[in-house]
């Protein structure tokens, strides 16, 4: 594990490096003490940390600008102020992952690293579905392949209808907007189902699907999804939200309306 740790004071800096080496003795740690040099270094190097611990009164870059920057050159970098309380409102307006007060100590330290890799590897058990801007499907960080359009915007009703079993009349309705002879309607619905169960097979997570005679639903505990969260209250995902939602789908447009 590879951690930056940033304080303008010397004195603070070796006892913010002396706590991340305590709680995490097999981390490689670089200190720095001014934003500016960290992005420099990151940008001539390459390198993305795993983790970086900042204080936020600095000079030159403070931590809160520091913080925008490195969202843009490491986007999965945990960040984690080292500072007082009140900062923890634009802290989370950032996307940052925590906050820590000074004086910080090993066990604070710890916790901070504990909380945020555990959280993060539960994670990759999940689908991931970005519900914002047009939907996509992850799973472990790449795109999934759906052979048919069509089957991907059936996993996304379903998505949109957080668990809610839904009937195949509703999906026809949903999912085709011209008239189409109901047999040959529910024929493809039949495909659809078959056909997202198949996609959901090939990496091992067919048991996102609830099947229950003619209805089908999905379990929303295994899906690792922006929309959720937002609905949830998180605050990094309320602030992501910027008025798109699912857009590729005229369907999608009721749930829209109903985020603003």
């Amino acid at each position: 594990m590879l951690i930056y740790a940033i304080d303008d004071e010397p004195k603070m800096l070796r006892l913010l490096h002396n706590a991340i080496e305590e709680a995490a003795p097999e981390a490689e740690i670089r200190d720095f003490h001014l934003g500016a040099e960290v992005i420099d270094f990151m940008q001539t190097e390459g390198e993305k940390p795993d983790a970086v611990f900042s204080d936020i009164q600095m000079p030159g870059l403070t931590g809160l600008e520091l913080a925008a920057k490195l969202k843009e050159l490491a986007p999965d970098t945990k960040i984690i102020f080292v500072t007082s309380y009140d900062y923890a409102v634009s802290a989370y307006r950032l996307h940052v992952h925590g906050y820590i007060q000074k004086p910080v100590d090993a066990e604070q330290i710890k916790e901070e690293l504990a909380c945020h890799f555990r959280m993060e590897a539960a994670d990759e058990n999940k689908l991931k579905v970005q519900c914002f801007g047009s939907f996509e499907v992850f799973w472990h960080k790449e795109p999934l392949s759906f052979s048919r359009t069509k089957t991907k915007e059936l996993f996304a009703y379903l998505v949109d209808r957080r668990g809610a079993m839904c009937s195949t009349d509703e999906i026809i309705v949903a999912l085709w907007e011209e008239d189409i002879p109901p047999e040959n309607a529910k024929h493809r619905v039949r495909n659809l189902k078959a056909d997202l169960k198949e996609v959901l097979k090939r990496i091992e997570m067919e048991e996102v699907l609830v099947l229950q005679g003619h209805k089908i639903g999905v379990k929303t505990d295994l899906l690792d999804c922006d929309y959720y969260r937002m609905l949830a209250g998180e605050i990094s995902e309320v602030n992501a939200f910027r008025g798109e939602y699912m857009e590729q789908y005229s369907w999608a447009e009721i749930t829209k309306a109903s985020l603003f």
